[in-house]
């Protein structure tokens, strides 16, 4: 019988340290584990490297000062099109930035999970990605094509963090959405992976709200699972609910002047999770 992977949020990070490489899942602006990353933020690791296809999970770490590295393609809010705290952190020099194009990151993350060195991959070599990060190198096919490809570095991570719609208490874990977001490549590349959910469910419900085809992640390849009702706010979780796009442009307002950005991390994130919750639930109701 397959083991009970339900833990906390607090219990996830408490098995993360400083130094450590982590993967963060989702995309943008959509479907990222804000509620472990905000569980992140009340700990006191830091020095992290973080990959991510960035949204505000890095904005976050980043403004508390709790990466060192980011190895991403972008740092996005989807509707917004910089991430203000990816961008004020990268003019102050506040981390090292590895610039990946798109493909790059996912053939990285895949040569982890293949346990490889590197991926050769054609995606960069005409692009300013070969210029932007001098550190990329490029292989010769050893076959009669003699082919010039860019060798990838493997992306492996000492721990993963995704958030997805449905999983079961052993990890097998289903998204609802139009899109994995490579959240399966993050987890089995990673030496532990970490998965909250909008619900935990039992084995035998997972195929009752869609095809087989859903089930992205494995048991396998998860080593917790975390149950976060609204656990990806302010992102997307389709088709749960959508994007909070008044609180993003209330984040961002925030993120672009210290004294409001004081009092934003006074009301939201000063407290736990349910804290944040409760916040959020008072702020829409001064808007409506």
């Amino acid at each position: 019988m397959s083991r009970d992977k339900t833990m906390t949020a607090e219990e996830v990070v408490g098995r993360l340290r400083s130094g450590m490489t982590i993967g963060i899942g989702g995309w943008g602006s959509r479907r990222k584990p804000m509620a472990l990353v905000r569980a992140l933020l009340r700990s006191d690791l830091t020095d992290l490297t973080v990959v991510s296809y960035g949204g505000p999970d890095v904005g976050l770490l980043a403004a508390a000062g709790k990466i060192r590295k980011l190895v991403a393609a972008f740092a996005t809010l989807d509707s917004i099109a910089l991430e203000p705290h990816f961008g004020a952190a990268r003019q102050r020099g506040d981390l090292e930035l590895v610039e990946l194009d798109e493909a790059m990151v996912m053939w990285g993350l895949t040569a982890a999970v293949h346990r490889l060195p590197f991926m050769p991959i054609r995606a960069g070599l005409a692009s300013d990605v070969m210029s932007v990060n001098p550190s990329l190198r490029t292989v010769t096919s050893p076959y009669g094509d003699r082919e010039e490809l860019v060798a990838v570095p493997a992306l492996r991570l000492d721990a993963a963090l995704v958030h997805l719609n449905r999983v079961d208490p052993h990890g097998n874990g289903q998204y609802l959405g139009p899109d994995p977001y490579f959240d399966d490549l993050f987890c089995e590349a990673a030496d532990a992976a970490y998965v909250s959910c909008e619900r935990i469910v039992e084995t035998s419900e997972l195929l009752k709200e869609a095809p087989p085809q859903s089930l992205l992640l494995k048991r396998a390849f998860v080593d917790g699972v975390v149950e976060t009702p609204n656990g990806a706010h302010f992102t997307s979780c389709a088709p749960d609910y959508d994007r909070d796009e008044t609180f993003q442009r209330a984040y961002v307002r925030a993120a672009r002047d210290p004294e409001k950005w004081r009092a934003f991390t006074a009301r939201f994130l000063s407290g736990d999770e349910d804290a944040y919750q409760a916040a959020v639930a008072a702020f829409h109701e001064e808007e409506a």
